[in-house]
């Protein structure tokens, strides 16, 4: 492991690839079965993979991509993949069915719904999980429960409730104690719980959440391709509990046969458990705790997934902790493009990933971490947009109002 001088606020390590064994229940079998679920929905669309040229000249890359997620099934955000795609899987199950021969649509038939009516799904988030969640269960006519952590702000919530959710409920915990405390109440009322982080015990839903993310790198590859280019060297991907990441990576990991593209684990500095795993460096995974606080909503998740961070662990070679400036200027950036570049819309957990590049590529003190990164003119960059403006007043507060959300200037 390379421990770089703190610059800037910013945190970097770096360790060698790992390469054992491949993530097989991420495999291209796999992911184009997820795929072929996602596209049976009535209003699947593949989401717009955005070339920022203009961009990418000033900063002297040779790409960057942005993969934007905001448009998926109108939920502006991509966590309904992995909710969808889960409750799919339980709902087979439960009725004995081959998921292989059935569609969603399958699943909405009257008789269908007569018999799933009494299903109760329960998850904690802190917004995008629980309005998928939320979808996919009203789609078939069951009930939904969702408690959110402490400092959530009230339109994430109404959001969820507007996507279709029997009970949204702004608790007093923290993110981490608002999973256990769903995870109980599943337990006592024999509900399903459909949470998007591992432990012990509990892995066979958490992988299904990451088998649905995979639809975003499998549109992302054949994307990539249309514009000519045979793969991204550099993948910047947020982690929160590591899920969405997990998934990207696993499945690029299993496309190029363990030589995956460059990859950077970018997290809020404050909440950063994969940084902390990978610096404790033992192999495990490790929770950080206390008052956990940062803009990055999406991203305020204490206690790595177990299922993905040995993808994580093995398969990324940079680990960042980023204070909340670092988001704030992905924002800015991608919602003031350079000429003919296409505006994007990105919220705080969306935007650390583009902001962090523009850092390396541009200010001097990143300088080493840049060169360590192999980061330069050959370079083509694949980012994730996982959000839109999912809290509209704190959105227009960064881009409008110019309210920086960090001590560390963005012009230091």
């Amino acid at each position: 492991m390379n421990s770089f001088k703190e610059q800037l606020g910013i945190n970097v390590i770096s360790t060698p690839l790992n390469n054992h064994n491949l993530p097989l229940f991420l495999n291209e079998k796999i992911s184009d079965n997820v795929r072929k679920f996602h596209s049976s929905i009535e209003n699947y669309q593949i989401t717009p993979l955005i070339s920022l040229n203009n961009l990418a000249k000033k900063l002297n890359i040779k790409g960057i991509f942005v993969k934007d997620e905001s448009y998926r099934f109108n939920l502006n955000a991509f966590k309904s993949l992995g909710g969808l795609y889960a409750i799919f899987k339980i709902v087979c199950n439960k009725l004995d069915s081959d998921d292989s021969q059935i569609t969603f649509k399958d699943l909405q038939k009257p008789q269908i719904k007569e018999q799933l009516k009494d299903m109760v799904f329960i998850t904690a988030t802190d917004g995008n999980h629980g309005k998928g969640v939320a979808f996919a269960a009203s789609k078939l006519g069951c009930k939904s429960i969702v408690f959110m952590p402490k400092g959530t702000v009230e339109v994430r919530a109404e959001a969820i409730r507007q996507a279709g959710a029997s009970q949204v409920i702004i608790t007093d915990l923290n993110y981490d104690d608002a999973v256990k405390k769903a995870a109980k109440m599943a337990r006592e009322n024999n509900w399903y719980l459909v949470q998007d982080t591992a432990w012990n015990g509990y892995e066979d839903i958490p992988k299904f959440i990451t088998q649905g993310y995979t639809t975003m790198s499998n549109e992302a590859y054949d994307q990539l391709q249309e514009y000519g280019f045979e793969k991204p060297t550099h993948l910047f991907l947020q982690a929160g509990v590591g899920s969405m990441a997990g998934g990207v990576l696993g499945y690029f990991a299993n496309k190029y046969n363990s030589n995956p593209p460059i990859t950077t684990i970018v997290e809020p500095k404050d909440v950063a458990c994969i940084y902390k795993s990978a610096f404790i460096n033992d192999g495990n995974a490790h929770a950080v705790t206390g008052n956990l606080q940062t803009i990055m909503a999406g991203l305020n998740c204490g206690a790595p997934n177990t299922s993905t961070w040995p993808i994580l662990r093995d398969f990324a070679s940079f680990y960042a902790a980023c204070p909340d400036y670092v988001a704030a200027r992905g924002m800015r950036i991608m919602a003031s493009p350079i000429d003919d570049d296409k505006k994007i819309i990105s919220g705080e957990s969306g935007a650390v990933g583009l902001g962090l590049l523009s850092l390396l590529m541009e200010k001097e003190e990143l300088n080493e971490i840049k060169e360590a990164m192999n980061l330069n003119s050959d370079s083509v960059v694949l980012i994730f947009n996982t959000e839109g403006n999912t809290d509209p007043i704190g959105y227009n507060e960064i881009i409008y109002d110019g309210k920086n959300p960090s001590l560390f200037l963005e012009g230091r």
